[in-house]
């Protein structure tokens, strides 16, 4: 009788403990559902684009971008065009994004379009390359600001960017991991020292226009360098800056009335950001001449250096806030989307498996962030964003040209926000030009590398997803259980119930 009741006793604290499980689960649901209520708002969805976009691209993008064109003017206008595409691009995503209701970003789009192909092309692509190269080249734009006050009047080495951008991927990464709360309270201070740092350029740009520092304005138009080729590659560099644009269609659901609210964010948000973006560069050029802004290892820099003495200190110590800040929230989403595949089965399923005790993916996070160092090895900053924005803009294209094909094959699907055709087709049209125009002008064994990597995925399509072989389950079984142990990671089944 004392083991049969003994059984009973440990049953019925299984049964509690299952319930406080559940409830505890319920709670955090709640939880979840009181968050999303930030975003009921045009307000919140304008912030959520300013936040999300202005990062360590317009610290790092002038350079590139001038270096290219060669001539203030046309740098310029190529900031304001750069803003222009985002925000028809994004009013293509919104249209995508009330018509399909999926989370997933471009995936559910490619799918509903084309089939599971293009669809897992991209996902293939945005796991091994965009995101990881995005996450490396935020680290190392953290890494030329933070080490620049150190070597005056010189380029810091190489071996020092590089290990100071792999030391923070590697510090994010286990923020990131070791709690979902820590990573959003460090991503809420380091997002205030963004703006911080943007409103003292502003401002102090337009007291030296105010004051007459306009003769870097004069001629402006004056030995530039414009072709196909140089335009093309400072578009990948502006855009580089304006990446985030489509972001918004991540918490559609969440949006209250978001047939309304979303191209309202989206048409104030992205000009918004396109003014700050030109109003900064101006104000680099009220204090550089061109030369000088290309001969900067970090523009930013230079600038508190000369306007903000004895105070210059300031600059760099937020601009490396605000790359921490850009680089913590790319390793958030991006881990989730590597969480996602490996639930898909579309990547290894220890992927989407999450943590026991802090209900973080971690292993999807920790996978992340290898990646993104083995990027940070070979390659240099501006050479990681022509071949991201490469690889980015074919899957935009591919994308918007979903938009104007269901168009014609899905006329069913209810569409609360439907743009003129024109805007989708002018922005296909413009992302084929984005693409081919350095191949043809200026071609590069690296960018047919970039495209036999996305066709790669064919492969690892038809034999892991299409055929389903069965003996790689048998060789990452093993693997799976050893590292199951040393991380405290649980399939996402196991760890809700």
């Amino acid at each position: 009788m004392g083991e049969d009741s003994l059984k009973k006793r440990k049953g019925e604290d299984k049964g509690r403990d299952d319930r406080q499980s559940i409830e505890s689960h319920e709670s955090q649901t709640m939880n979840l559902q009181k968050q999303a209520n930030i975003f009921l708002f045009p307000l919140c969805g304008i912030c959520m684009i300013v936040g999300t976009i202005i990062g360590s691209g317009i610290f790092v993008s002038p350079k590139s971008v001038l270096a290219n064109v060669e001539a203030v003017g046309p740098c310029l206008t190529i900031w304001a065009a750069c803003g222009v595409l985002a925000t028809l691009g994004a009013l293509c995503f919104a249209e995508l994004g009330t018509m399909i209701t999926k989370s997933g970003g471009e995936y559910p789009y490619l799918m509903e379009a084309f089939g599971p192909i293009p669809a897992f092309l991209f996902s293939w692509t945005s796991l091994l390359v965009t995101k990881p190269s995005s996450f490396a080249i935020i680290c190392l734009s953290f890494a030329e600001y933070a080490s620049a006050p150190f070597y005056p009047g010189c380029d810091p080495p190489q071996v020092v960017i590089k290990c100071l951008a792999a030391a923070a991927i590697v510090v994010i990464t286990i923020v990131n991991s070791l709690s979902v709360k820590l990573g959003s309270y460090l991503q809420n201070f380091l997002t205030a020292a963004k703006m911080i740092i943007v409103t003292i350029i502003i401002v102090s740009g337009l007291v030296l226009l105010a004051q007459g520092k306009t003769e870097n304005f004069e001629d402006s138009f004056k030995d530039s360098k414009i072709s196909i080729s140089s335009i093309s590659l400072a578009f990948y560099n502006g855009l580089w800056a304006y990446d985030g644009w489509n972001q918004l269609n991540y918490i559609t659901e969440e949006l209250k009335n978001p047939y309304r609210n979303l191209p309202l964010s989206i048409i104030i948000g992205i000009p918004l950001v396109t003014a700050c973006y030109v109003l900064i560069n101006i104000s680099y050029f009220t204090v550089m001449t061109s030369t000088e802004l290309l001969q900067s290892q970090a523009v930013a820099v230079t600038f508190g250096d000369r306007v903000l003495y004895p105070a210059s200190w300031i600059v760099p110590l937020f601009v490396v806030f605000s790359t921490l800040g850009s680089a913590n929230g790319t390793c958030f989403t991006a881990g989730r989307l590597v969480y996602v595949a490996g639930r898909e089965g579309h990547m290894l399923k220890l992927l989407s498996y999450i943590s026991v005790k802090r209900l973080t993916p971690a292993p999807a996070i920790i996978f992340y962030g290898a990646i993104a160092i083995i990027y940070i090895i070979p390659g240099d900053i501006d050479t990681l964003i022509n071949y991201f924005s490469f690889a980015v803009w074919i899957f935009y294209g591919l994308t918007v040209l979903a938009l104007i094909v269901m168009r014609f094959t899905r006329k069913e699907l209810r569409r609360p926000i439907r743009i003129p055709i024109i805007i989708p087709v002018i922005v296909t049209l413009i992302s084929v030009l984005l693409v081919l125009a350095p191949i043809i002008s200026a071609p590069e064994l690296a960018y047919l590398y970039c495209i036999l990597f996305i066709l790669s995925g064919l492969i690892v399509y038809v034999l892991f997803v299409h055929l389903k072989f069965n003996w790689p389950q048998k060789l990452s079984k093993p693997i799976t259980m050893h590292l199951q142990m040393l991380l405290e990671v649980v399939p996402e089944e196991e760890g809700t119930e």
